[in-house]
């Protein structure tokens, strides 16, 4: 049973974030709201001709070009005409970032396809959007980039993200499922961390009212115990409601139980103080310099987060640091015996017939952890597995269930220098700030690759900038990384639009076609500026409780974007004959 009588209500202009423990049914749910799959018992009441868009967690597509898949999704559509399809292609895939539109959508980057698959649903201009880990795949500039691509196209969303930040930049409302709480789930509008300081009132309040029933109880459970020489229908009536108390105090205390997988990874409590010196690494990809002259030293303590798009070196850095690439130039000096434990982003895929005991304890009943022999009953349950479920196999267990999986498999070996690629993938947020913590607390050293800034904001204490061979450099937090990331394309900007101005605009166009192409940028950016306000108001007491209002604002809305949407259209229409 993933959930059981859950209820819940989606209104036009609610961007919600659903949160949950992995294995809880989030994408279940999704599914069921998609229509992809249907619900054991209970309705899904949706307005008439509502349009609902679905982007899952991995987007596969054909042998064909990104142009092309978009123009099979308006095929549909009766109230376009022809002419108008392939501008409006165009002007999404312009929308989603994609400048070289050449290249099979089968050959994308896992970061590209979801872009697409987000061009894909939008344009079709869904009601309600549903995303499922939409952040996965994506660099932090995908991240950063989706963040307001969201809260520019599109109004209504319900999304599964367990990126902390990402949910309180994209939200404005928060749901979380969890047996935690009497229904199984706790809604809460508002900012995410809105959500955590109401959450945690909540959760004192139900601790209380656990204290209360408890001190009730012992008082009905003496009286019981008393056995009194007659019943009288008074008393009979007591005992009826001591023993619904005492089912009370039952669940509360079910609901309070904290559920938490037990992390601790093995440090090997070496005293060197130099674990590894890195000095004048250099590395060339088909003839592309990754980076050069790159110099570090780690040191037990040592936490760093190494920064860059996609494709900038990371994994490879990672690679050289385990011993599995060379570097072309430079040298590594690790210490005597040190012992290096590598998570890969891309970790062995266990098969799917494969049971879960034996994917935990691959050795037999027990494994050996810190020197200590623990059956694979009481290993399973410090990664929130039931012994009950051991002989299931993988097929049937969630993508975070599989991650806690191979952390199980890291913990067991004792490490100096651990290098993290990507852990946080699939994981839930109470097993994020689980690893967290243990990270913390490791005595040895760590160089992490991963795209959430909360725990890279948490955990490490240096942030190595790659993406720039001629300029690599170590930053001491991530607020420091990042003020430089945008100190650096600010200038870059400002000097791309000062060329664009002086540039003279090619003399196909008439004067009257060359004065309106240079006023529809500005026109663009005083709509979009409106819609965003617009929306903003829609979170308001004042709209939302004034249905008059509430369908004004909703009218303007869409008309303001039925202009920007033609606009851009014009605007590739004169763009091309420009060119």
């Amino acid at each position: 049973m993933l959930f059981r009588d859950l209820s819940m209500s989606i209104f036009s202009g609610d961007r919600i974030g659903l949160i949950g423990p992995n294995g809880t049914g989030k994408s279940t749910l999704l599914k069921i709201l998609a229509g992809l799959e249907r619900a054991d018992s209970g309705d899904v009441s949706m307005k008439r001709e509502l349009k609902v868009g679905y982007v899952p967690q991995t987007c596969d597509f054909p042998d064909e070009l990104p142009e092309e898949i978009l123009l099979k999704v308006l095929e549909k559509d009766k109230n376009l005409q022809d002419y108008e399809k392939e501008p409006l292609v165009k002007t999404w895939l312009s929308k989603v970032g994609f400048k070289d539109n050449a290249t099979s959508a089968a050959r994308l980057s896992g970061g590209w396809k979801k872009r697409l698959a987000l061009a894909k649903e939008l344009i079709s201009s869904p009601d309600l959007l549903l995303l499922d880990e939409p952040t996965n795949h994506l660099d932090l500039e995908g991240i950063f980039f989706l963040e307001k691509f969201l809260t520019k196209e599109a109004t209504t969303y319900l999304l599964v993200s367990h990126d902390r930040y990402f949910l309180q930049n994209a939200t404005n409302k928060v749901i979380e499922i969890d047996f935690s709480y009497p229904k199984g789930i706790f809604a809460i509008d508002g900012s995410y961390g809105t959500f955590l300081e109401k959450k945690e009132e909540f959760l004192k309040g139900q601790l209380e009212r656990q204290r209360s029933l408890a001190s009730k109880a012992r008082r009905e459970t003496e009286w019981l115990r008393a056995s009194p020489k007659a019943r009288t229908s008074k008393s009979k009536a007591r005992i009826e409601d001591a023993h619904e108390l005492l089912e009370e105090l039952s669940q509360v205390k079910q609901r309070n139980k904290e559920r938490k997988a037990d992390i601790d990874f093995a440090a090997s409590e070496r005293e060197t103080r130099k674990l590894l010196v890195a000095k004048n690494l250099s590395k060339n990809i088909e003839e592309r310099i990754l980076f050069h002259h790159l110099d570090f030293t780690l040191s037990p303590g040592t936490r760093i987060g190494l920064m860059g798009p996609n494709g900038s070196g990371k994994t490879t850095l990672l690679r050289i640091l385990a011993d599995e690439l060379q570097p072309d130039q430079g040298t590594i000096k690790r210490a005597d015996s040190l012992k290096t434990v590598y998570f890969d982003q891309h970790r062995t895929q266990l098969p799917d017939t494969m049971t879960l005991r034996t994917a935990l304890s691959p050795n037999g009943d027990f494994v050996v952890y810190q020197g200590q022999s623990i059956h694979v009953n009481g290993w399973c349950k410090r990664f929130l597995f039931s012994p009950d479920i051991l002989d299931m196999p993988l097929a049937k267990l969630s993508g975070g269930e599989r991650a806690r999986i191979a952390i199980a498999h890291l913990m067991l070996e004792p490490a100096d220098l651990l290098l993290l690629d990507e852990p946080t993938n699939d994981l839930d947020i109470p097993t994020l700030e689980i690893l967290e913590e243990s990270l913390l607390e490791f005595s040895g050293a760590v160089v992490l690759i991963t795209h959430d800034r909360c725990m890279l904001d948490r955990i490490c204490n240096l942030f190595l900038a790659l993406g720039d061979p001629s300029c690599t450099q170590l930053y001491a937090d991530y607020a420091q990384w990042e003020m430089a990331t945008k100190t650096i394309a600010q200038p870059t900007k400002s000097k791309e639009k000062k060329a664009e101005s002086k540039a003279p605009i090619k003399t196909k166009l008439s004067y009257a076609e060359r004065k309106e192409y240079e006023e529809i940028e500005k026109k663009l950016a005083k709509l979009e500026e409106d819609v965003q306000t617009l929306n903003r108001l829609l979170g308001t007491p004042a709209v939302t409780e004034n249905a008059e209002q509430l369908q004004e604002t909703c009218t303007t809305i869409a008309l303001k974007e039925t202009q920007i949407e033609q606009l851009y259209l014009r605007f590739l229409e004169l763009d091309q004959k420009n060119s």
